[in-house]
């Protein structure tokens, strides 16, 4: 049998074919019921491949230690089921992610996508693999090879117009990211992923009121039975942090970031992300860092994402809990010795940056900086978007300034008001590090 797109699909029925494309349409919107989607399949065609595949995908691209187990059952599944090659080669990608080796599973998918750049699926598992990877040149070339094929009226074209977007905003194409985003959004307005694309080029450009009125226009598109909304809601967040609307912010993580508590490590990681920024900031977040650490405790031990480490650490200082410091750093010893790309993840960036958060609640502002100084030109090796990894050099900043080192700070702000000249924050960090008397 064969998909909407020519593809063939091993072990799929009439009855479950539909499940299954409902289950990407999902994926590909960030929106809905996937997985339960694609366990409809399952249910109706055991031995449906590509079903399998889908559902191996989604646990494990979640970055949960717990999802593994999910994952290689699905492996082991779909790699007896396949009966094509293109059915193969997502078998072998799979079984890669559920060990952890994130590069060669983007490899085997990039080979997929160029014999079928028509397989969606490929490529958007692919194009996830190369966020978490911080690959930014394949954010944008994985998708870029495979468009010629694509063409308006295709299923999932929106999908390809958002990723593309994406890609092109992590390498500073900012223009052509902004009309993708939008021309995807006009397509499908639930599209979570090409919404997000828009943001990011509105955050790297410092556009505070229009990612503002971006993210405001039509809420209910993307938040609507959205897995991505909480995400995109940290982006309104950072809009307003800029601004110094910490109330907005505030409001924002007590009600959609952090109000239905959700246990995600993806969602973790957001609300770690705002309250460092306010904290460092000398905003009072009250008992929100406790609850936030409650969330992380289970997280803290699992050593499989070096990102999801460091922006657990944040919350664990910020409650004070130090012994979950001290089991986050062993589970951290752990990881550089095992087997998989988290080992060089962590080693790299990973150990440095939880170091480095861990410095800075201490009051060690000079051992946060000399831990953090190296990290910015090679913080894309553990994940994340510009965006996200702007943390780092925020904490860079904000731990020079503490440490009165007046050279360092004023060099760190001069980069960052030539890169963000219209940030109302580069303006107050530099006024700072102005202030600061120079070391003779």
């Amino acid at each position: 049998m064969k998909d909407r797109l020519g593809l063939e699909l091993s072990g799929a029925g009439q009855a479950s074919l539909p499940h299954y494309e409902t289950a990407l349409r999902d994926l590909q919107c960030f929106a809905g019921d996937p997985v339960g989607a694609v366990d409809q399949a399952l249910a109706v065609s055991q031995g449906f491949a590509m079903a399998h595949v889908l559902k191996g995908y989604l646990y494990a691209l979640s970055t949960e230690k717990a999802a593994l187990p999910v994952a290689r059952v699905c492996h082991q599944a779909a790699s007896a089921a396949a009966g094509t090659a293109r059915e193969r080669g997502h078998a072998a990608a799979l079984g890669h992610l559920a060990e952890g080796r994130w590069h060669d599973a983007g490899h085997v998918l990039a080979a997929v996508s160029a014999e079928h750049p028509a397989d969606a699926l490929a490529l958007q598992a692919g194009h996830q693999i190369d966020f978490f990877t911080g690959n930014a040149a394949m954010l944008r070339d994985r998708i870029a090879r495979a468009l010629p094929a694509w063409s308006a009226g295709m299923p999932g074209y929106h999908a390809m117009l958002g990723m593309q977007a994406f890609g092109m905003e992590e390498m500073a194409a900012y223009a052509e990211a902004e009309a993708l985003g939008r021309q995807a959004i006009e397509i499908e307005p639930r599209d979570g992923w090409a919404q997000h694309a828009v943001a990011h080029v509105m955050e790297m450009q410092s556009r505070q009121r229009d990612g503002i009125s971006w993210m405001r226009g039509n809420e209910a598109a993307w938040t609507g039975d959205s897995f991505l909304q909480i995400h995109n809601w940290w982006h309104l967040a950072l809009f307003h942090y800029e601004l110094g609307e910490a109330d907005q912010v505030l409001a924002l993580v007590d009600g959609p970031i952090r109000g239905g508590r959700s246990p995600l490590v993806l969602n973790l990681l957001d609300a770690s992300a705002i309250l460092w920024r306010l904290w460092m900031g000398g905003i009072d977040v009250g008992d929100r860092w406790a609850s936030l650490a409650e969330d992380w405790k289970p997280k803290a031990g699992d050593g499989n994402y070096a990102f999801n480490d460091m922006h657990a650490m944040m919350a664990f200082v910020g409650a004070g809990l130090e012994q979950e410091a001290r089991g986050l750093l062993a589970a951290q010893e752990a990881a550089m010795q095992g087997g998989g790309d988290n080992a060089a993840f962590t080693r790299d960036v990973g150990r440095p940056a939880v170091l480095a958060v861990q410095a800075f609640g201490e009051g060690r502002y000079a051992d946060a900086a000399r831990l953090l100084l190296p990290l910015p030109a090679i913080a894309h090796r553990f994940g994340g978007s510009h965006a996200q990894r702007d943390v780092i050099e925020l904490t860079l900043i904000e731990a020079a300034l503490r440490a009165g080192d007046g050279f360092l700070a004023r060099e760190l702000t001069a980069k960052r008001l030539a890169a963000r000249p219209a940030s109302p924050l580069s303006a107050v960090f530099a006024g700072r590090a102005e202030a600061l008397p120079s070391l003779s």
